[in-house]
């Protein structure tokens, strides 16, 4: 079975830092460009980082850089984001994302989302 596990959702204080983690199984974990995506109520899902298959590059929304950090170990089959000094505007359900990079069969998934993991932000 295809699927990405998000964890490490919460509670947390404005300032305060959180670490999400995201596995995937069934998959071919080293060869997809992963990423988070958020989506805050009455809003769209928007992305917040992504990272490619090896690691080389990463991007990252105007709002969270110097904030967030996404990282991957292929051999775990997992991705993490690690985010720090966060604001109210941060809360939202984050969405792990697996897109096909190279190398992949066609019968291999393109595109591959988690089920979310709430983070909310108090004053």
């Amino acid at each position: 079975q295809v699927q990405l596990v998000e964890s490490g959702g919460g509670l947390v204080q404005t300032g305060g830092s959180l670490r999400l983690s995201c596995v995937g199984s069934g998959l071919i974990f080293s060869l997809y460009n992963m990423g988070w995506y958020r989506q805050a109520p009455g809003k769209q899902r928007e992305l917040v980082a992504t990272i490619s298959p090896g690691a080389l590059y990463t991007n990252y929304e105007d709002s969270v850089r110097g904030r967030f950090t996404i990282s991957r170990d292929n051999t775990k089959r997992m991705i993490s984001l690690q985010m720090s000094d966060l604001n109210l505007e941060d809360t939202a359900i984050y969405y792990c994302n697996a897109a096909a990079g190279p190398g992949l069969r066609s019968t291999d998934p393109k595109e591959i989302w988690g089920q979310g993991t709430q983070v909310t932000v108090t004053s």
